[in-house]
């Protein structure tokens, strides 16, 4: 398993923050589709038959400050919690992860997860 955290500042107020973060759809990245579903979402990554799906529980969730997330996939195990929190007139993200392929060593996941994080997190809040 493989531990990523990011804290960022946004000039979005923790509302509007929180409601771009949680837009599950917008955190697509190269190769990676999100497609919603009644627990949370779906993402499903790769190229047409070479491919496998991601599945999200949403946990608890706080509307506006927090929200969980569990990796429930055959693949990809782990969880994220991103936190939002007023910061002057913006806001301050904090995006924790911990992400894990069986079989596959941590050293190889730890680049790819924290450019993720970093990339969904400026990306949609930045």
């Amino acid at each position: 398993m493989v531990y990523v955290e990011f804290a960022m500042s946004s000039s979005h107020p923790p509302g509007r923050a929180f409601d771009r973060l949680t837009r599950w759809e917008d955190h697509s990245v190269p190769f990676t589709r999100i497609r919603r579903t009644p627990e949370g979402f779906i993402a499903r990554t790769g190229i047409g038959p070479l491919a496998f799906d991601d599945p999200m529980a949403i946990g608890r969730c706080e509307p506006g400050r927090r929200v969980e997330l569990v990796k429930c996939g055959r693949v990809v195990k782990g969880w994220a919690v991103i936190e939002v929190a007023p910061r002057g007139d913006g806001s301050r993200v904090l995006w924790r992860e911990e992400i894990g392929v069986p079989g596959v060593p941590a050293v190889l996941l730890r680049l790819p997860a924290r450019w993720m994080v970093r990339h969904l997190a400026r990306r949609l809040v930045g």
